[in-house]
């Protein structure tokens, strides 16, 4: 498992940084953006994240199980990893870790959003959505790329909600750490070392 862990967390570092370096360029194109536009961004791109994240979690759990429980007891197994996969990682990413660089900051507006309370009528059915896309039709290639993408334009704005001004060059280049940490860390463990907790090691494909 540490091995998997430590092969994955490595493999999707580089494309990680350079999402987290377009991420904070994007920050500039944004510059200066309302509180209120930021928010209505911020809840674009995370309950798109949380479908891809709750697909690609409950999809890796599936694909690499070779003996799945069957009926009801497998559809509540994948709905459990997937949901909580899915709902407790991007909560992480896209508010937890975007909040302590807010505070790290001193940013005037920081605040955790968390989606699945603030809109829980949005993002709890859309991670279901997710995990039932799984268990119909598992895949896991191009969601992840478009999952690192989606984290990373939701941690943004997160974050210029709680700058509510004009992004100096300083700022930006603190801002690209905690961009590359909210994403790397969080969406490779939801992605692939949560679910793959699940799986006994005999029973790994």
């Amino acid at each position: 498992m540490l091995k998997i862990i430590f092969k994955e967390l490595k493999h999707h570092a580089p494309f990680t940084l350079a999402g987290a370096v377009i991420g904070t360029m994007l920050a500039f194109v944004f510059n200066g953006i309302s509180y209120d536009a930021s928010y209505d961004l911020f809840y674009i791109f995370h309950p798109m994240h949380v479908v891809l994240s709750a697909l690609v979690t409950a999809s890796m759990y599936k694909l690499h199980n070779r003996n799945p429980w069957k009926g009801w007891k497998g559809i509540a197994a994948l709905l459990f990893i997937g949901y909580v996969g899915s709902i407790g990682i991007a909560t992480l990413s896209d508010s937890i870790v975007p909040y302590i660089g807010e505070t790290f900051l001193k940013m005037p507006n920081r605040e955790i959003h968390l989606g699945f309370i603030e809109k829980w009528w949005l993002i709890n059915p859309l991670a279901i959505l997710g995990v039932l896309w799984a268990y119909w039709k598992p895949t896991t290639k191009f969601p992840h790329g478009g999952h690192v993408l989606l984290s990373t334009c939701a941690s943004l704005f997160h974050i210029l909600m709680a700058k509510a001004g004009v992004i100096s060059l300083t700022v930006a280049l603190i801002i690209i750490p905690f961009l590359f940490i909210a994403v790397w860390l969080p969406c490779c463990v939801s992605d692939i070392v949560f679910p793959l907790l699940f799986i006994r090691k005999q029973n790994r494909q």
